[in-house]
């Protein structure tokens, strides 16, 4: 089969994968990147590899008449955040690999959400593109469970290798699991969180706190700090009994300020200030 790939670094043991399996790509699409939690070099590196055109903005028809044009059999999706256009007049395949157990969980970036609701078990899902993000018929999907003290950057890496897996299936029983994949049931759309679920609530228990932290990972969650607002990579919280006000800070060492929650303390440790222009760059 000679497919196109489109995506980033994140998700490419997909592409990997498919090439392991016999696949030949004829062509690469990326995006730009903010280089700091998402990357795209390696998916450059693979076009040159593999001697394939790469751009690195948005598919227009064009470039699906071009993939016609290479003879391609299938377009392969895993991360692209653009909208595929119309696809169906030039090539008989395109499927995209979501990190969400569709139907639950589409939309753009599920993981944080999944993670505030402690969801029990989670998953990747490999679907025909369809005309609306993330509904078309579902080919194969691997699921997981998840712990309640998973953290982001641990589902990312489960993610990769749930992805691995399933698209070592999809490659190698591609045209069986096409003919008999099956529609979406009703399922649920997740827009990306907004700054308030993303930011600490020091009135609440110290868990639910941290749940918000883990959640957020390395992309950051915010806190309020005094009369400003800051960016939080790393944060580390306990239980204890005390009789502070939330919110109060209680105790600094160098650059670790100890911050009083309902029924503890929590640690910021890695911490800087959020100028909006900055803020207006961060992910996901």
């Amino acid at each position: 089969m000679r497919f196109a790939y489109a995506g980033f670094d994140r998700y490419n043991t997909v592409f990997d994968t498919f090439v392991q399996s016999g696949w030949e790509p004829v062509a690469m699409f990326t995006m730009p990147v903010d280089n700091q939690t998402d990357f795209n070099n390696e998916t450059t590196a693979r076009a040159e590899l593999h001697r394939v055109p790469i751009k690195l903005s948005r598919i227009r028809e064009d470039d699906l008449s071009m993939l016609r044009a290479l003879r391609c059999d299938a377009l392969v999706v895993a991360g692209y955040k653009w909208k595929i256009p119309d696809w169906t007049h030039d090539l008989a395949h395109a499927i995209n690999f979501h990190p969400s157990p569709l139907p639950e969980g589409r939309g753009p970036y599920p993981l944080l959400q999944a993670l505030l609701e402690q969801r029990p078990q989670w998953g990747v899902t490999c679907h025909r593109i369809a005309a609306e993000f993330d509904t078309g018929d579902i080919l194969d999907a691997e699921h997981f469970p998840m712990p309640a003290d998973e953290s982001h950057e641990t589902l990312q890496l489960k993610l990769r290798m749930a992805m691995q897996r399933l698209a070592a299936r999809v490659a190698i029983d591609f045209h069986r699991l096409w003919d008999e994949r099956r529609p979406q049931a009703p399922g649920s759309y997740w827009p990306r969180l907004d700054d308030e679920r993303r930011t600490l609530d020091f009135n609440q228990p110290v868990a639910d706190v941290m749940r918000v932290v883990r959640a957020c990972g390395l992309f950051e969650c915010f806190a309020p700090l005094r009369d400003t607002k800051v960016s939080v990579k790393r944060a580390e919280g306990w239980t204890e009994a005390h009789r502070y006000q939330p919110g109060e800070v209680v105790h600094e060492y160098r650059r670790s300020i100890v911050i009083a929650a309902l029924d503890g303390f929590i640690a910021l440790i890695e911490w800087s200030p959020l100028p909006l222009a900055i803020r207006a760059q961060m992910g996901p």
